[in-house]
């Protein structure tokens, strides 16, 4: 849909977001598929929230920054998965114009953010590993908050202006959007003008940002693994390990998805490859991580067993208060 924007030419007021063309019954299938993944996403995620909030055995710094990695998962779930469901059941696949920008830019802010938090959460692991007398003096509690608050700050500023550009770009057709979002590479290709800049200023955003807190990381686990290395005693191995394996699964998926899709000078090619590499980074890693930071994590384990027997003790006595 368009209306009139200057001259000749007309406005765009709504995308069509293309997503994956199936037949209809596979678009219902995908639809349950992915009403199964917005679920579990949001429970698990919920739950990890809950514990880390009200055990008294998870108030540590690391569940500090899972707490808010579980919060930003959440958003950027919800950012992107419902519209992505209505639209498989929908004949007319739009979103609106400053809905579109919307969804892009808080898909942006989130992601930022939590690639710079799992590198302060790398960073936190090292200081754990590497100086552990020193640890409960580095990571103080005003120290994480701030560190948390850092990590949304440099979301917001690095992508407040590649947004406030791609606001003064004339869409004027056509507004079919290649993707199953509103991602910034098939939206800029949209636009009545020239791009070159603003798509320059996209990859210098995002290569300091991703290699950089890649890098942090690499550091990080580089010393994390010199130490656990001269560790005499096989079973501090497995207790180091086990405190970053979580957390470089994790890394792993995040970094390699990202680095691959958006750090490249142009993003034009393989756009199908990255709608695939893209449902990583906002359906199935947020369903993952609980999973992945709390299966191999014992505190974790006994805090959900707690708060499980907790509910059922407590409908359970519901169950007996009502018959008596």
């Amino acid at each position: 849909m368009t209306d009139t924007y200057f001259g000749n030419r007309t406005r765009v007021t709504e995308f069509i977001l293309i997503g994956f063309l199936n037949p209809f019954e596979v678009q219902v299938t995908l639809f349950m598929l992915f009403f199964i993944v917005f679920l579990v996403t949001v429970v698990g995620n919920s739950v990890i929230i809950v514990l880390t909030c009200s055990d008294y055995r998870l108030q540590s710094p690391m569940y500090f920054f899972l707490r808010n990695l579980s919060i930003i998962e959440i958003l950027i779930t919800v950012t992107v998965v419902p519209k992505m469901m209505e639209n498989f059941l929908s004949e007319r696949k739009t979103i609106s114009f400053y809905g579109c920008l919307a969804q892009s830019y808080f898909y942006f802010l989130l992601g930022t953010t939590e690639y710079v938090l799992l590198a302060v959460m790398s960073y936190d692991r090292y200081v754990a590993v590497c100086s552990p007398l020193h640890y409960s003096n580095i990571m103080r509690k005003k120290v994480c908050m701030w560190l948390v608050v850092a990590s949304w700050l440099c979301g917001f500023f690095s992508i407040l202006v590649p947004t406030v550009m791609k606001l003064q770009l004339p869409f004027c057709g056509p507004n079919t959007i290649n993707h199953f979002f509103c991602d910034s590479a098939p939206l800029l290709h949209l636009a009545c003008a020239d791009i070159r800049l603003l798509e320059f200023i996209d990859f210098i955003i995002s290569l300091p940002i991703l290699l950089g807190s890649l890098l942090l990381t690499v550091f990080s686990y580089f010393y994390i693994i010199c130490a656990i290395i001269r560790t005499p005693s096989a079973t501090g191995k497995q207790k180091a390990f086990s405190t970053c394996a979580s957390h470089f699964t994790v890394v792993t998926i995040g970094y390699g998805t990202s680095v691959f899709i958006y750090v490249r000078p142009s993003q034009t090619n393989s756009m199908n490859l990255n709608k695939v590499a893209s449902l990583l980074t906002t359906a199935f890693t947020p369903m993952l991580n609980p999973f992945i930071f709390s299966l191999r994590n014992q505190k974790v384990k006994e805090a959900l067993t707690d708060l499980v027997s907790k509910c059922v003790g407590a409908h359970g006595l519901g169950l007996n208060s009502r018959r008596v």
